[in-house]
């Protein structure tokens, strides 16, 4: 790349940047209440996105072959009960993935 084009890369990144990070604040002020619709969003959204990193977590794991899904399985119940016992998210996800990395380096 020309110097010329890193600049005009490193700006774009710039005002790609400050437009995602600014247009929120410009869109919804804090003075007035946000709409229905995003009030919503905010509300459904964080357990769409945590639904959709389970099956992407779990989508090549094979029941037919290997372990069978048993240290995937394991760590998802450690996550589960911690999450169930203790209500702290990131207990709960580095415990599992802590949990599931011992069970596959050491055991499977």
């Amino acid at each position: 790349m020309t110097l010329t084009q890193q600049m005009i890369t490193v700006g774009m990144v710039v005002l790609g940047t400050m437009v995602t990070r600014f247009l929120p604040f410009i869109l919804f002020p804090g003075d007035k209440p946000a709409p229905k619709y995003i009030q919503y969003l905010g509300k459904v959204l964080p357990a769409a996105v945590f639904g959709l990193l389970v099956i992407y977590s779990l989508k090549d794991v094979s029941i037919l072959g290997g372990s069978h899904g048993i240290p995937e399985l394991i760590a998802i119940a450690v996550v589960v009960v911690l999450h169930l016992w203790k209500r702290q998210m990131l207990l709960s996800i580095a415990a599992g993935t802590v949990c599931y990395m011992m069970l596959v380096q050491f055991v499977f």
